[in-house]
């Protein structure tokens, strides 16, 4: 299991370990499961250079290479000056002892190229303490870090990144690897910074999970085993309604492809009975692709009240609904989602069209199991509030729960996940998903999670994961053209393979 600890958290964590075992062990354990994941991208015959900062971050980067040398060629570009820690002094004593070169951080950006040149490159200088912007010589010496063809290793947190907002320094060190030490900074997956971490690991340095789990009360992350314990398991004796049987409300004559995309989502996602109610002139497309799923009509001319009492009486065998996806914004339509949302009791998931409407009837969830999943712009209408500015998502979904009460998933490449508890961020995902029709489809997922028996918002973040890792799975297949019925496609085959209990780190991205 993985948390997600601010600075401050990882702080007080760290002193009930260091009460326990010691600065010392701490720090070593640190240096070994980063010089672990050296050996893991880097033979031995390829030099690796580290800058070690004043401080303890500094301290870990001699610890890794004290664990690599003699058998690489080890070199600390180190700051003289600070107050050093009793770990960190024993951690320098370790590295000179083994052999590691110890000189003083160059004195310009050509000297430090020239030092790094065919080097592995160890971020030492800052850990989760750095005040943005970076100081010289700091500034100069990640310039010298950016745009190189060997790998960047960052310990904890890329110098120039600020660990709890994810704000990053114009100099901020892009690395192509970083080890988060005992937890994930919540900063590592907000954007901005979630661009400069490259391949994200947490290693465990001997911080219990119980030190780790006192101080986890503002953010949380999935990982893949957490993921897996999750997913509803079926018995031997389930059958198709049991198995999770949602009902998707989407669709119309201009946009029946959302309803198709919501579908497969759903069904893909194990569910085993997928009703689909469609406008009559949407029910025709539906049906020529869709085949597993029952399609049923909704006349274009009935009464909104008649289509609400139809859609109410087709929902007394399915477990959630998702509705939203292609429906149109004529006021016809808002009438029906009304009259429907207001007598529905069933857990349900509100996308695309449907959250135009809500906008106008916010009132209309309060106090009902749901959640509703926009993209920023359309949170921006849902919530009343305008553009989410920069490096302020955490605030405005928190803001926009609190008043409302409304779980609420808002999709990005940082997608949140908040129900007033603690804020949920997806680590999954790429910008393949950044295409129509890949939200539908993750409305279907959330539908179909939901009526298997998940809350809407462990629905939400088991759906977003599972979403962000059928994206990767679709994306390692093309260069490019991803569309959403590939994600659709790799839902079933994105699922991770249970591992070991006992694991050293584990890989988020």
């Amino acid at each position: 299991m993985i948390y997600v600890l601010t600075p401050e958290a990882m702080r007080a964590a760290d002193a009930g370990a260091i009460a326990r075992i010691g600065e010392n062990e701490l720090m070593c354990n640190a240096g070994l499961r980063v010089a672990e994941r050296i050996r893991a991208i880097a033979a031995a015959e390829v030099p690796v250079v580290a800058f070690a900062g004043p401080g303890n971050n500094g301290g870990d980067a001699f610890a890794a290479l004290a664990e690599l040398a003699p058998a690489y060629e080890c070199t600390v570009a180190a700051d003289p000056t600070g107050r050093r820690s009793e770990a960190r002094t024993a951690a320098e004593a370790r590295a000179t002892a083994a052999g590691v070169r110890v000189r003083p951080l160059p004195p310009n950006e050509q000297e430090t190229r020239e030092l790094l040149e065919g080097a592995i490159a160890v971020d030492g200088l800052f850990g989760t303490g750095a005040r943005l912007p970076l100081p010289e010589p700091y500034r100069r010496l990640a310039r010298a870090l950016d745009g190189r063809e060997r790998p960047v290793l960052a310990i904890d947190v890329p110098s120039g990144v600020d660990a709890l907002t994810g704000a990053v320094a114009d100099d901020a060190v892009r690395a192509s690897v970083t080890v988060a030490l005992a937890a994930i900074k919540p900063g590592l997956l907000l954007e901005p910074a979630r661009e400069y971490t490259g391949e994200l690991w947490c290693a465990k340095i001997g911080v219990e999970d119980a030190e780790l789990a006192a101080q986890s009360r503002e953010f949380a992350a999935l990982d893949d085993q957490a993921f897996l314990r999750m997913l509803p398991q079926r018995a031997s004796e389930t059958e198709k309604y049991s198995a999770g049987a949602p009902l998707i409300i989407a669709g119309s004559a201009q946009f029946p492809g959302a309803a198709v995309l919501c579908a497969r989502g759903a069904a893909r996602a194990g569910a085993g009975y997928v009703t689909v109610a469609t406008p009559s002139s949407a029910a025709g497309a539906l049906r020529a692709h869709l085949v597993e799923q029952v399609v049923v009509e909704l006349s274009d001319a009935a009464a909104p009240e008649a289509i609400a009492d139809e859609l109410l009486d087709i929902s007394k065998r399915s477990g959630a609904v998702a509705i939203g996806p292609g429906l149109g914004l004529d006021d016809r339509t808002s009438q029906i989602f009304a009259l429907f949302i207001q007598r529905n009791r069933l857990p349900i998931v509100v996308d695309a069209s449907g959250l135009f409407h809500l906008s106008k009837r916010l009132e209309l969830l309060r106090g009902k199991p749901c959640v509703v999943t926009p993209h920023a712009g359309e949170f921006a209408r849902l919530s009343g509030r305008g553009t989410i500015a920069p490096g302020t998502r955490v605030e405005r979904i928190r803001e926009f729960v609190d008043r409302t009460g409304v779980t609420t998933l808002l999709k990005g490449s940082d997608t949140l996940i908040y129900d007033g508890g603690v804020v949920h961020i997806n680590p999954t995902g790429t910008n393949a998903l950044a295409t129509a029709g890949t939200g539908d489809v993750l409305a279907g997922v959330i539908a179909t999670l939901m009526s298997q028996g998940l809350s809407p918002v462990d629905a939400a973040r088991a759906g977003a994961y599972w979403h962000g890792l059928a994206g990767q799975q679709a994306a390692g297949k093309r260069r490019i053209g991803i569309v959403a019925g590939d994600v659709v496609d790799s839902l079933g085959e994105s699922i991770p393979v249970p591992a070991s209990q006992h694991v050293n780190e584990t890989r988020l991205r």
